[in-house]
């Protein structure tokens, strides 16, 4: 869509400049990028966010750091696929502790379904490559589909489903995806009270 400049006199011309950016979709989109950038995303905004709140951005940070580092050294690195997604879990656990992803039964439900799927992906005959792609996605699709279905919402649970999807399930999977998720879950209620969401 065009949009359209009404020439006149000079107060006439910015009065319909100013206009034309309001209700022209590319002007909106132009003065919403404009003001993201210089205004939310700039240097001084986040150093101000960052002075303000500086205690809780280090502390949830580090403790989302810790709690992993301890969860890594029980398990086998050979999942480092499905490891991966649950390292998204401790940062949406840790930086957004109040959000619905974040409570315990949709952490552990959402990776449990993320595992499920992604197995009954796997077993399916890989009869050509591209078949083998729609299967991936597949898993990705329905995980998400239930997660939503059943109120189990959380996002880093559909990066499971691809990655046991993609790896096939194994003993130590299981073992992997049932430990980080329930000590996530166990830390989170533990220090909740303590927490806040950073963003």
């Amino acid at each position: 869509m065009a949009c359209t400049r009404i020439v006149g006199s000079d107060d006439d011309s910015r009065t319909s400049d100013v206009s034309a950016r309001a209700t022209c979709p590319v002007g909106i989109v132009r003065l919403h990028l404009r003001r993201t950038v210089l205004g939310e995303y700039s240097i001084a905004s986040t150093l101000a966010r960052f002075r303000k709140s500086w205690k809780a951005y280090v502390v949830q940070s580090a403790i989302a750091g810790a709690t992993t580092f301890l969860i890594l050294l029980f398990l086998n690195f050979e999942d480092a696929i499905v490891i991966a997604a649950l390292g998204a879990s401790a940062f949406i656990v840790f930086c957004r502790p109040f959000d619905l992803t974040s409570r315990a039964q949709n952490v552990i439900g959402g990776h449990t379904i993320g595992l499920v799927i992604g197995s009954l992906c796997a077993l399916i005959p890989q009869i050509s490559p591209v078949a083998t792609l729609g299967w991936y996605a597949l898993a990705v699709g329905f995980s998400s589909l239930l997660m939503v279905v059943l109120y189990m919402q959380h996002p880093p649970a559909a990066a499971t489903a691809l990655g046991v999807a993609m790896r096939g399930p194994s003993e130590d999977t299981v073992v992997a995806i049932f430990t980080i998720t329930l000590v996530l879950a166990l830390v989170h209620l533990s220090i909740k009270h303590r927490l806040r969401n950073l963003f």
